[in-house]
């Protein structure tokens, strides 16, 4: 691998509990109305985690956005725009129609949502109250997924959705481990998606009890399959060489491994790294020494390869979902709150 993420510093748990510590204190200003929080004319969906990456959050507002769609709702995706450029306000990343911007501008994750979500209005901006209140101004009504918004707390939200690994459970905050937050702020979600994340039964039904059985759902990780950049579906090669830059490659990399004949390398950068078309072309070297049949990639790390050599080696992207247990129950609960709101 030839770049590595941050890894956690265990000695340093008396800093990550200060950090814990001081994320309980602003969200219980939050919950006495020390600090006010604003709301949105439409229904707000928030969907996020307790670790740096890596528990499905992603798939998971595309989840929500393809179904409450399919529901006849004109829906929005609000995100910070991690990792991109801009500094207005509010970006509009896909009016619907057509993707605006790219992944230096928006970030990567919001240019993947727009190209997955035709339909979906997909906007950034540090502050998702004011990119909320631009997108209804300029769309109308809908419903707003919030990307990435346990920790947003200046926006209110009718129903709070937190994705926690089992593995978060043990965890400690920053620096010292994964977590954001310590794990009582899991006790402000209205809905936890427990990912399974290679877990046995026992150990799920155990972290499903601890969290609450009748609040908390498991899903986990449903290969789509492979595609071109381009978006034609393709069938999987037998050999191949890995691309990425995500928070959890070893996931990616499993993921993989379970689909094709072969992994004969990957290349793990730090997450959202801007590759370089000399990093580009240093992978392809790679991977045709390793003779692989393509290099796979991730669809985040997608929308973030200009320069890439062409015709010496396939490039494919390895398309994931996620899977829901006791879907119709979950469904009816980002149903009701929707329906609340707006009595």
């Amino acid at each position: 691998m030839s770049a590595v993420a941050l890894r956690p510093q265990p000695w340093l748990a008396p800093l990550g509990a200060l950090m814990g510590g001081a994320a309980s204190l602003r969200a219980a200003l939050y919950r006495r109305g020390v600090l006010t929080q604003a709301r949105l004319d439409g229904p707000v969906i928030s969907v996020g985690n307790l670790s740096v990456g890596g528990s499905g959050k992603t798939p998971v507002v595309a989840w929500l956005a393809r179904r409450l769609a399919g529901d006849g709702h004109a829906v929005a995706v609000l995100s910070r725009g991690y990792g991109g450029s801009s500094r207005t306000p509010c970006l509009v990343v896909s009016d619907g129609h057509s993707v605006l911007v790219g992944a230096d501008a928006a970030g990567d994750e919001p240019v993947m949502l727009a190209r997955a979500l035709p339909g979906v209005v997909v906007a950034v901006g540090p502050r998702r109250d004011v990119v909320g209140r631009h997108v209804e101004q300029r769309f109308g009504p809908r419903v707003h997924v919030l990307d990435d918004g346990f920790q947003h707390l200046r926006l209110a939200r009718d129903l709070d959705v937190a994705c926690v690994s089992w593995r978060d459970l043990e965890d400690r905050p920053l620096p010292a481990g994964w977590l954001r937050e310590a794990r009582p702020a899991l006790s402000r979600a209205d809905v936890v998606l427990l990912a399974r994340d290679g877990a046995d039964e026992t150990r799920v039904d155990e972290a499903v009890r601890r969290l609450g059985a009748e609040r908390t759902f498991v899903m986990q990780r449903r290969p789509v399959g492979f595609v071109s950049l381009s978006g034609t579906a393709l069938p999987a090669p037998a050999r191949v060489f890995l691309m990425s830059g995500v928070a959890r490659p070893e996931r990616f990399a499993a993921d993989v491994a379970a689909e094709v004949g072969a992994v004969v390398g990957h290349d793990a950068f730090r997450d959202h790294h801007p590759f370089t078309p000399a990093e580009l072309a240093a992978v392809t070297v790679r991977a045709r020494a390793a003779r692989a049949e393509a290099i796979v990639t991730t669809e985040k790390d997608a929308v973030r390869l200009t320069g890439l050599p062409a015709s010496l080696i396939p490039v494919l992207v390895f398309r994931i979902d996620v899977e829901i247990r006791d879907e119709a129950r979950f469904t009816a609960r980002v149903r009701e709150a929707i329906e609340a709101r707006r009595r």
